[in-house]
């Protein structure tokens, strides 16, 4: 399937203030697609995503690519249309901002379902089960929780790995970056001892970097949704419907083995 990507359209804090300003959800789809599922763009399912954050959603070859990706082309595939990806602050979805002012139909960002983002957004069924780790250096490494104090931990803002890590990391330092390749960046230089985030990033991180290593899962039980404005239950239901065919006719299992090298357990 074709696939586009385009630069955010606004900046968090434009977008924010955008919501804001419009009282959030006034505008209206410019189109629609089979079924009456209403769509931002003719012909387009436009998905919000925050890059990068491989193997889920990444640039290759200049094309996003991932496996999220590769699971709302399905997506587009049921509705008849084309997946268009936008590259936009985190924030911007998990607030539903992206969403208010119509700047996509869907988010698919490796985001966890939890009850306060289920305030301001809609979420599909889950369509993958993730549990938070710790990435560290091979020349210092920590077993257990408790091998992380004294630490400086990075976290990405706006994610449950930051949450997790401000409620029960009480004897680490925790350090704030608003994306994933900035604390990939920081435990590289040196300006923190370990990274929390989603098992899936930071085992495939560990795997193609030599000198690191994940010490240890933390077993949190979340779950991934894909994202998309309150109350659009046209879309929620060709999601889900998606998800359950391509559960049912084999078609998720090869995703998942193209990006992870085997079948989910």
């Amino acid at each position: 399937m074709k696939r586009r990507s385009s630069l955010a359209v606004l900046a968090a804090g434009a977008l924010l203030a955008l919501s804001a300003c419009s009282g959030g959800g006034d505008s209206e789809p410019a189109a629609t697609a089979e079924g009456g599922v209403p769509l931002v763009e003719d012909g387009k399912l436009t998905t919000c995503t925050h890059l990068s954050y491989q193997p889920f959603q990444f640039e290759k070859d200049g094309e996003v690519v991932g496996f999220d990706v590769d699971i709302v082309d399905a997506v587009a595939k049921h509705l008849g249309v084309e997946q268009e990806i936008v590259n936009t602050p985190f924030e911007t979805i998990t607030t539903g901002a992206a969403f208010n002012q119509n700047q996509c139909d869907v988010a698919a960002a490796a985001m966890t379902i939890t009850p306060e983002r289920e305030e301001a957004i809609d979420f599909s069924e889950s369509y993958f089960p993730a549990n938070q780790a710790i990435l560290t250096k091979e020349d210092k490494t920590a077993d257990d929780e408790a091998g992380l104090k004294d630490f400086k931990v990075a976290a990405q803002a706006g994610t449950t790995g930051l949450d997790y890590a401000n409620e029960n990391f009480k004897d680490a330092e925790i350090i704030t970056y608003e994306d994933l390749p900035l604390s990939l960046e920081a435990l590289k230089n040196g300006q923190a001892d370990a990274v929390i985030n989603d098992n899936g990033v930071l085992y495939d991180y560990a795997a193609n970097n030599d000198g690191f290593t994940v010490g240890f899962d933390i077993d949190t039980g979340e779950h991934y949704g894909i994202g998309m404005k309150k109350d659009n239950e046209e879309m929620k239901t060709a999601v889900d419907d998606t998800v359950k065919e391509i559960k049912d006719n084999g078609e998720y299992d090869k995703i998942y083995e193209k990006w992870f090298g085997d079948a989910p357990k």
